[in-house]
């Protein structure tokens, strides 16, 4: 399908640019006339597979906005009832995810009507999973961002500072661990690392906003601007 629509994008530029050049009066374009088109201008190619993805992951994220928008427990920000949601895939050991922890507060203080909602996506070692595991247990209870601070602000995740943030947020180190056994917990990380392979997210941070998807670290300035998106395509 990718190679059908980049072909058709690829054979309307050429096309384009014939009629351009000698008029109405085209006949249909060899393969050779496309190769040639193509050395003069490499970048449609990369523009008609970006145009095509987008229209694909557009697609994708309005299908499962609900799923992706759901908060779990307390794992969310901002105004419960905001008009622009903006989801971020995080991970405990990404040190870009701890450095857009105060971006996503700036945010929520210059602009009250965005809501943020935190998802899971332990993906970059063992000891992500199981602070993605501890991180629910908190959210389950309402304590997510005691512990969500508390551990990136110790560093690089291990059992020692994942007791910690635990005890920052009021949990019972032991009695966390063994509810972080829930099936609930389980299932939660399951569909994230499923939709994140769904979106095409490429590390974290990752951010749907609107039905844009990033996987990238963001200022607050581009924060704002896909914000702005957001509103002005939901007014229409």
């Amino acid at each position: 399908m990718l190679l059908v629509a980049l072909a058709g994008a690829l054979l309307g530029a050429a096309a384009m640019a014939g009629a351009a050049r000698w008029g109405q009066g085209t006949a249909a374009l060899s393969d050779d006339a496309v190769k040639a088109y193509l050395a003069r201008k490499p970048q449609v190619l990369i523009e008609a597979a970006e145009a095509y993805r987008a229209r694909g992951t557009a697609k994708a994220v309005g299908a499962a906005r609900p799923a992706i928008t759901r908060t779990f427990g307390n794992a969310w920000a901002g105004n419960p009832r905001g008009d622009v949601t903006i989801v971020q895939y995080f991970d405990y050991n990404c040190g870009y995810c701890r450095r857009n922890l105060a971006t996503i507060d700036q945010l929520i203080a210059a602009d009250p009507k965005v809501r943020i909602v935190f998802r899971e996506l332990p993906i970059l070692s063992r000891e992500s999973y199981a602070a993605a595991q501890l991180s629910l247990v908190a959210a389950q209870r309402g304590r997510f961002h005691q512990f969500h601070q508390a551990v990136y602000a110790a560093g690089p995740i291990s059992d020692a500072s994942l007791d910690e943030g635990l005890r920052a947020a009021g949990i019972s180190p032991a009695d966390a661990r063994a509810a972080a056994r829930d099936p609930a917990i389980e299932a939660e990380i399951g569909r994230n690392l499923a939709m994140g392979d769904k979106l095409g997210l490429r590390g974290t941070p990752s951010w749907v906003v609107g039905e844009e998807v990033i996987s990238s670290a963001l200022t607050l300035d581009q924060l704002r601007e896909l914000v702005a998106t957001a509103r002005a395509a939901k007014r229409g």
